[in-house]
């Protein structure tokens, strides 16, 4: 039969297997206080077993549970030399509370069980202190007649007004008299009002309070909050019952909370606080210098002693742990109390000096270090953070796209952006959404927001790519294009007001506000060095341009995993010579205007080719449909027509025979290389020279990885791979130079997944683009998917969007079957991926598992993916499995 009842006491607590889940978290707390020798009030908890029996009899308390709780008291009494209702020395209970985490809706404390009209007096002779008496008993009917009866504290409140009224005293009674009559008043509100009164029994009123904190389990409140964080409603209750301590009574009296480190530095030095007299005073490392005797007029009191005490435990209690711990303590009559400990609430910054510290102090091993930082923490690391010590006015709340803070003046047109950035003016681009030609001012802009889409939208996934923060689905905001106006509400802003958003929360601000500027310490570098050393996978980046691939080497990146060439033609000259090809009537006109963009091009691989040194940089072939680098308004199409020299109605009808219904499915990838070869033609040799004249600089072969986008059948990847290798024979040839290359393919389309085998015998390298295999799994389009899937999660029927992190079941099953077939045909193949959920840990967790090479991701998620990956080696490793897929 388990037990109902589990006993502690400083030194000695009764064993349980599963201490939260049988006794809660304050009960198994004081269980483990108790067990490390910590100086603790005895006394037991009911645990949830008792919780379950209870609401099988119909909320009443069991007769064998209030047999063994009377058994609990006498135990209780032995220990403390004290009689539950005794007539000498009255023994007094705390009750508290304990379920397995902090939830709304339970019962409050209620202390100083046990007194009554008869122990009051006793209590008050022993202490010598009758107001304190009389203060007690009054807290306990109050807190009492609301947990038990549902009395309205309020009442009470104006019970205490009328008395002083009619006796006249302020603030509270001044005498035993006026105390016993104001306790009569509440005992007479009780019987006249409710029809009720506190039981003068104080086994009644433990009793009494056990099962109304039992009841409370149930109430809306609670169960809301379970159903929100989907905590079964069986876990249950447990209620943890121990002697009082008198922690208000005087100046050898006070409660406080210690830390076992300075959170600011790692270090081993004891800080906290400690309240007395109504004062809050701070300490730190020298307990001995508060001088608590000015505190409280009377002199001195023998603190010290106390604290010296407190410091040995709670670095016991650390050591134990492995953690920097926090812990709330009791100082009664001189004597020391721990009531809780819990690992110490800190700050991203502050997790990492914490874990690097301990590692340096010798009490948890760099692996330990590595599992205790929450990888998803280290974007607070990496980016401005807003100050928000001031007064805000929020415009709007939209989705936080791409975290980071940022101020500047509103500007609605990337153009626009990038005129006043060259004004060195900073400025936040607002849009209704983004498309690839809004690229060059995203750049430049200092963050992104945009009226439409959610978190894997356009301008969300650019924005994390270049680390900008992005706030997406502003849907209260309005532009007003005629007036160039932004409204929000009854608030109109004009370009070049000052805005300041929050890409974590969301918010859109009016005016300025303080940013917080990242700092990296070197304790973030010891971290990411522990997780260097665990990991097994390689981390690389998302980049396109020198800025990115040099913030993306700073943060750790081993290389280049997706090279997107098509932002790289979206500003200035590019675009027009990219319009040029695209509107060229014939291949001889395309083949021009492509021999402007190949010197482009090259330059643009050479740089980061020299920036890796060495490492893999995999180069995407042109994938999006043509139609996007067209312009859209009709100042863009005359313009366009002018410098093209050809007649404006020639370039709308070449833009109306472009435009396509789905272009997501539609003529991109490798059907463009297929319908244009000159494109992909243009694109390998800008690569093989590159790569030559990077290799000759630096003294060392560059092998470039060039992947071919949106393949689905074996015989696309032979034809683009013949052009690229004839392109790669001819450039040898002229430059007498020999390169090795790899050609790969990257996997977003299901008919690609089934036939991997096959078309693994002519890729050197898989990449899975998550982004789009997510959306041809699903048949979802990630641009429109926030109006519905917020619905879906909210409804259960989605755990999480799918394009944040991995769907296992569905995306991540078809990445698995992929890789088999992948590798039963070619063993030594590459595997990775480059979509939005390569920066995810929870999707690189089953990366890991499936035994892929790499994870690609934005440069400022590297350290994030970095630490992820070695989590996710080192938990494997520890339940002895390996690549369980492989």
């Amino acid at each position: 039969m388990p037990k109902r009842i589990f006993t502690f006491r400083q030194g000695d607590a009764e064993k349980t297997a599963d201490a939260v889940q049988a006794l809660g978290h304050k009960g198994a707390n004081l269980a483990l206080l108790a067990s490390l020798d910590a100086p603790v009030p005895p006394g037991f908890t009911v645990g949830t077993h008792a919780w379950r029996e209870t609401k099988g009899a119909a909320g009443d308390l069991p007769q064998i549970l209030k047999t063994d709780i009377g058994e609990a008291i006498e135990w209780l009494e032995t220990v403390t030399g004290r009689r539950f209702g005794g007539d000498q020395r009255p023994l007094l209970l705390a009750v508290r509370t304990s379920a397995g985490a902090p939830m709304p809706g339970l019962a409050e404390s209620v202390l100083d069980v046990g007194l009554n009209d008869a122990t009051v007096d006793i209590i008050a002779a022993e202490l010598d202190d009758a107001a304190f008496a009389y203060r007690s008993y009054r807290r306990f009917i109050e807190s009492f007649a609301a947990l038990v009866f549902d009395a309205d504290l309020a009442e009470f409140e104006d019970l205490c007004d009328l008395e002083s009224e009619r006796v006249g005293w302020s603030g509270e009674p001044r005498t035993v008299l006026e105390w016993r009559m104001l306790i009569g008043r509440y005992h007479d509100f009780l019987d006249r009002e409710l029809g009720v009164l506190v039981p003068q029994t104080p086994l009644q009123q433990l009793l009494e309070v056990i099962r109304a904190s039992f009841v409370s389990w149930r109430s809306p409140m609670a169960a809301s909050y379970r159903k929100l964080h989907a905590i079964p409603e069986n876990a249950g209750l447990a209620v943890t019952v121990h002697a009082m301590i008198f922690n208000e009574r005087d100046h050898k009296s006070g409660r406080g909370r210690a830390i076992s480190r300075d959170l600011s530095t790692g270090e081993a030095r004891l800080t906290g606080e400690f309240a007395l007299g109504g004062r809050i005073e701070a300490f730190d490392d020298i307990p001995e210098t508060i001088d608590l005797g000015q505190l409280v007029a009377g002199g001195a009191a023998p603190f010290p002693a106390v604290f010296a005490d407190l410091a040995h435990h709670v670095r016991r209690i650390e050591a134990h742990v492995g953690d920097a711990v926090e812990v709330e303590f009791m100082v009664g009559d001189d004597a020391l109390f721990l009531m809780q400990s819990r690992p110490a609430r800190r700050g991203a910054g502050e997790a990492v000096r914490v874990a690097v510290e301990l590692v340096s102090d010798g009490i948890i091993e760099p692996q330990d270090a590595i599992l205790r930082i929450d990888p998803a923490s280290l974007d607070l690391l990496l980016h401005p953070t807003l100050d928000r010590a001031g007064e805000m006015t929020v415009l709007a709340r939209g989705m936080g796209a791409s975290p980071g803070a940022a101020t500047g003046e509103v500007v609605f047109t990337a153009e626009r952006a990038q005129a006043l950035a060259n004004e060195d003016r900073s400025v936040i681009l607002v849009r209704n959404e983004t498309y690839p030609e809004d690229i060059h001012g995203m750049h430049v802009a200092d963050g992104v927001v945009t009226i439409r889409g959610g978190t894997t939208s356009h301008a969300a996934v650019v924005a994390r790519g270049i680390g900008k923060p992005c706030v997406t689905g502003a849907g209260s905001l309005r532009i007003n294009p005629e007036t160039g106006r932004l409204h929000a509400g009854d608030k109109v802003l004009k370009e070049g007001d000052q805005i300041t958003i929050d890409g974590s929360s969301g918010e859109v601000i009016e005016g300025a506000v303080a940013l917080i500027r990242p700092s990296l310490s070197g304790d973030f570098a010891i971290l990411m060095e522990f997780a260097d050393t665990a990991r097994r996978m390689g981390v690389r980046t998302n980049a396109e341009t020198p800025h990115e691939a040099r913030a993306a080497r700073s943060f750790g990146a081993e290389g280049i995993g997706l090279c997107r060439t098509e932002h790289m033609f979206f500003e200035g000259d590019r675009i027009q010579a990219m319009r040029e090809m695209i509107l060229a009537p014939d291949e001889i006109g395309r083949r021009r205007a492509l021999d402007k963009l190949l010197p482009i091009q090259r330059s643009d691989f050479i740089e980061l080719f020299e920036i890796m040194a060495g490492l893999p940089v995999t180069i995407r072939l042109l994938d999006p449909p043509l139609h996007e680098f067209l312009p859209k308004s009709d100042g863009e199409i005359a313009e366009t027509a002018g410098t093209l020299g050809v007649d404006e109605a020639v370039v709308r009808q070449r833009i109306a025979a472009l435009e396509e219904f789905n272009p997501m499915l539609g003529h991109r990838g490798c059907r463009l290389a297929i319908s244009y070869p000159e494109i992909a033609e243009m694109q390998a040799r800008a690569i093989f020279e590159a790569a030559i004249e990077a290799g000759e600089r630096a003294g060392a072969a560059v092998v470039p990885e060039i992947m071919v986008p949106l393949v689905s059948l074996r015989r696309e990847l032979d034809f683009v791979k013949a052009r690229i290798d004839a392109v790669a024979a001819q450039v040898m040839e002229e430059r007498a130079h020999r390169i090795d290359y790899l050609v790969g393919t990257m996997i977003e389309l299901p008919r690609a997944v089934v036939r991997a085998d096959t078309i693994a015998e002519v890729a050197e390298f898989f990449s899975f683009g998550t982004n789009d295999l997510t959306q041809t799994v699903y048949g979802i389009s990630r641009d429109d998917a926030a109006n519905f899937l917020s619905t879906y999660v909210r409804q259960g029927i989605l755990e999480r969007d799918p394009f944040q992190t991995v769907d296992v079941e569905g995306v991540g099953e078809m990445i698995a079957v992929a890789c088999e077939k992948a590798r039963s045909t070619r063993g030594d193949i590459s595997l990775g991926v480059c979509g939005e959920q390569g920066g995810d840990p929870d999707s690189i967790a089953f990366f890991e598992e499936t035994g892929l090479d790499y994870v690609s991701c934005s440069p400022f998620r590297v350290p994030i993916a970095r630490l992820a990956a070695a989590q996710s080696a080192i938990r494997l490793s520890r339940a002895g499995r390996g690549r369980a897929r492989r």
